[in-house]
């Protein structure tokens, strides 16, 4: 088993000299990309004098983030993919502690991790909450996407995820019309209808959360919007045995209105929360969701729900 680590950049040169670092001190030797989509801060200039250390991809022009992503992807020499973004840094063993944990579970197509989420300065805020019980956590493919539309299954962010780089492919790749968020969930969801899950309960990279984080930039309501968006193709990849229990989509998309209601008012846009209000305020099943949400993340190893019951 090969893994490739594939880092995406634009114009953030300072943060991702530590990113680069990160994948080339691995205690396993990997594959280490660097696609730049087209920087003017002599990011070229530097992993170039990094030698034969990396493999540089260089757009042309500006084309975003999923470009980039489905570049280094497609020119990656791994069975495995760790995408990591370059504000992001992995701990040395997290290849390594990944390679082992899938090693169990020859099905598995996607692999996520714990993060220790880090303000700009390395200072660590809180860490991403454990999955399950185990230390790698399995989910079968049939229990995914039911996982992912009531909160059970979140895979994380970019840089928590690894994927087998066959089913990245047979998946079509990142999408460039959600360049502005979602992209990489959106491609989570289609990577997990060709096998199996693990989460491995243990904290293997580095989020930085800060202003500049790209999905800071996209308004509350282009969030929502794109937020139903995924949740409505999650709600068509539901495997058919949880029929019984699947709540309506009208229920799962008030339940999302719900969540940025709440965002919006603790960021002040009332304006905005009171334009979402209704009628997602009056559907107590919505409520009922969102408030098991809540509990699952502040309570992870309470986390007794159908998928679960899945684990081998």
């Amino acid at each position: 088993m090969k893994f490739s680590i594939v880092i995406t950049t634009h114009n953030r040169l300072s943060l991702l000299k530590r990113a680069i670092a990160s994948a080339i001190n691995q205690s396993i030797p990997c594959e280490v990309i660097v696609v730049d989509d087209c920087s003017s801060d002599g990011t070229a200039e530097y992993i170039q004098s990094l030698g034969e250390d990396i493999i540089f991809y260089r757009n042309l022009k500006n084309m975003r983030q999923s470009f980039s992503v489905n570049v280094g992807v497609k020119a990656a020499q791994g069975d495995w993919i760790k995408l990591l973004d370059d504000d992001d840094y992995l701990a040395p063993n997290c290849i390594e502690e990944i390679m082992k944990n899938i090693a169990q579970y020859p099905e598995a197509v996607i692999c996520s991790c714990q993060a220790t989420q880090v303000d700009i300065k390395g200072v660590e805020i809180c860490q991403t909450p454990k999955i399950g019980l185990e230390q790698a956590f399995y989910i079968a493919q049939a229990d995914i996407h039911y996982g992912m539309l009531l909160e059970e299954v979140p895979f994380g962010t970019t840089s928590q995820v690894a994927f087998l780089r066959d089913a990245f492919l047979n998946s079509g790749g990142w999408d460039s019309s959600l360049d502005d968020c979602y992209n990489d969930i959106d491609c989570w969801l289609r990577i997990a209808q060709f096998g199996d899950a693990v989460f491995v309960n243990s904290c293997l990279v580095y989020r930085v959360v800060w202003s500049g984080s790209y999905n800071q930039k996209s308004s509350l309501l282009k969030r929502l919007n794109t937020n139903i968006l995924i949740k409505e193709k999650i709600y068509n990849l539901v495997n058919p045995k949880y029929q019984s229990v699947l709540p309506p989509l009208s229920c799962i998309c008030n339940y999302v209105k719900l969540h940025w209601l709440l965002v919006a008012l603790k960021q002040k846009h009332f304006v905005f929360a009171l334009r979402i209000s209704f009628p997602a305020v009056l559907s107590m099943r919505s409520w009922n969701i969102l408030v098991k949400t809540i509990r699952s993340r502040n309570n992870p190893p309470s986390r007794k729900s159908l998928i679960l019951k899945t684990t081998k």
